[in-house]
């Protein structure tokens, strides 16, 4: 828990400087955009010379990009339950991912826990999801049941088609409650959805929590045919498919660069701090990029839950800085509570990187990482995947019919000599800190109680 008197002492410090910082002096506006998929390199302010993005690079230009920034998990559902919920996410009942077809879903989000939309309730912002919510088809895990004011966008895990929004035939656009059908791409749609509910708030004087949920670069590799067309006549050698993924995400950044700009028409920026992040490491199948680190999404190694991170607050975050600092998604939960001066809930796992950000010095929580996933198919069989980092030291197991891996990151990053037989006590110690884990996630349960199953006296 973050104590409120910590929250108010920044808020207090933001008033005393506001003239001399030019921030206004009130609570910031939040904004949190989360793209799907994208691997940890697959933008040009990292250095990657096949791609442009100049949205996402100028938030790197005008903020701070973390070195050392991890998804909560490899796969979609349940890196979105850790944000919303500041908790690992098989701690409330998301260890993977949720679909429309029940027999291949392995989530259900507890209702034991306060998203952060409600918990932002109590400093009175006005609170929006706009795109992709995947932690629930129906009642109660709807994005209006859980807290949030305000839902445009698409309740399930993936579209079969960015043009049609359908899921196995099925239509999960919604406003609100509302079934829509509209028509257009898919990222079209959720930047031009975001710029109509910046229009409205800017009406206001309430402080407002957006999480702008993309679902690009998720595959199928759907660019628009004009996007798909720059980058051949840019890259003409290029893999073809790569081809499609690059369309895609310099598509997904121009729908970035729509919403800055609307906030910079609304004069909404300086009293914005934007973070962008990625739900998990791309997908190695669609030609991603993940750095220099191992695999990608649905994997436990580092390519998998390593991600791109920046946030930009104006006047507050230094323009063009760096943190080494390591955080997680949930992190967000605790560092949004903090800027806004709600009050996080008893028990949550985050842990708020509001010093990082404002360039104070902060060091590294003493605590454990933990990553999981569980799935269905035959490299799963409903089983699960797990990884825990104490410090240098990462215990794995990346397939549930694999041998344990231990990596030491320091002296081996891209994690290619595994030294388990070597370090038979470290990693003792790990796998009991993962045993540990597994009987706090299991107090939840992670699928809905049978309809017509035994009920309690």
């Amino acid at each position: 828990m973050y104590a409120t008197v910590a929250a108010f002492a920044f808020l207090a410090d933001l008033t005393a400087n506001a003239a001399e910082s030019g921030v206004p002096a009130s609570r910031p506006n939040v904004l949190v955009i989360l793209a799907d998929d994208l691997g940890r390199g697959d933008y040009s302010a990292f250095g990657t010379a096949d791609i442009r993005t100049p949205s996402i690079d100028r938030l790197a230009r005008e903020g701070m990009s973390f070195d050392n920034f991890y998804a909560n998990s490899c796969a979609c559902s349940p890196t979105r339950a850790a944000l919303l919920t500041g908790c690992y996410p098989d701690r409330v009942g998301v260890p993977g991912v949720i679909r429309h077809t029940p027999e291949n879903s392995w989530g259900f989000l507890s209702s034991r826990f306060a998203l952060l939309p409600k918990t932002l309730k109590s400093a009175k912002y006005h609170t929006a999801i706009v795109g992709k919510w995947h932690l629930g088809l129906s009642s109660p895990n709807t994005p209006n049941e859980r807290g949030f004011d305000f839902f445009h966008g698409f309740l399930g895990d993936m579209m079969d088609d960015y043009w049609t929004h359908l899921r196995g035939g099925q239509n999960f656009m919604r406003l609100n409650q509302e079934t829509i059908n509209p028509t257009g791409h898919a990222t079209d749609l959720f930047s031009q959805w975001a710029c109509d509910y910046l229009d409205e708030r800017a009406k206001s004087n309430q402080p407002f929590f957006l999480y702008l949920a993309y679902n690009a670069p998720h595959d199928p590799l759907q660019p628009p045919q004009e996007w798909l067309d720059r980058v051949r006549q840019r890259e003409p050698k290029m893999d073809p498919t790569r081809a499609k993924l690059v369309g895609l995400i310099e598509h997904l950044d121009s729908g970035i660069g729509r919403v800055l700009e609307r906030l910079d028409e609304l004069r909404l920026t300086e009293n914005t701090l934007v973070f962008f992040t990625s739900d998990n490491g791309g997908w190695l199948p669609s030609r991603a990029n993940n750095g220099p680190w191992r695999s990608g999404k649905t994997h436990v190694y580092e390519g998998g839950v390593r991600v791109p991170a920046i946030a930009r607050w104006p006047g507050r975050i230094a323009p063009g800085s760096q943190t080494p600092h390591v955080a997680l998604t949930m992190d967000l939960y605790a560092t949004v509570c903090e800027t806004s001066g709600a009050a996080a809930p008893n028990g949550i796992d985050a842990v708020s990187f509001l010093p990082a950000l404002l360039g104070k010095p902060q060091a590294d929580a003493k605590r454990d990482y933990y990553y999981t996933l569980r799935e269905g198919g035959p490299q799963f069989g409903g089983k699960s995947i797990e990884a825990v980092r104490r410090g240098p030291w990462k215990l794995l197991q990346d397939r549930p019919f694999s041998p344990l891996e231990l990596y030491n990151l320091d002296s081996d990053p891209g994690e290619s000599k595994n030294v388990v037989d070597q370090n038979p006590a470290v990693a003792r110690e790990l796998s009991a800190a993962l045993q540990s884990q597994f009987l706090r996630a299991g107090q939840v349960p992670w699928q809905p109680p049978e309809p017509n199953g035994p009920q309690a006296d």
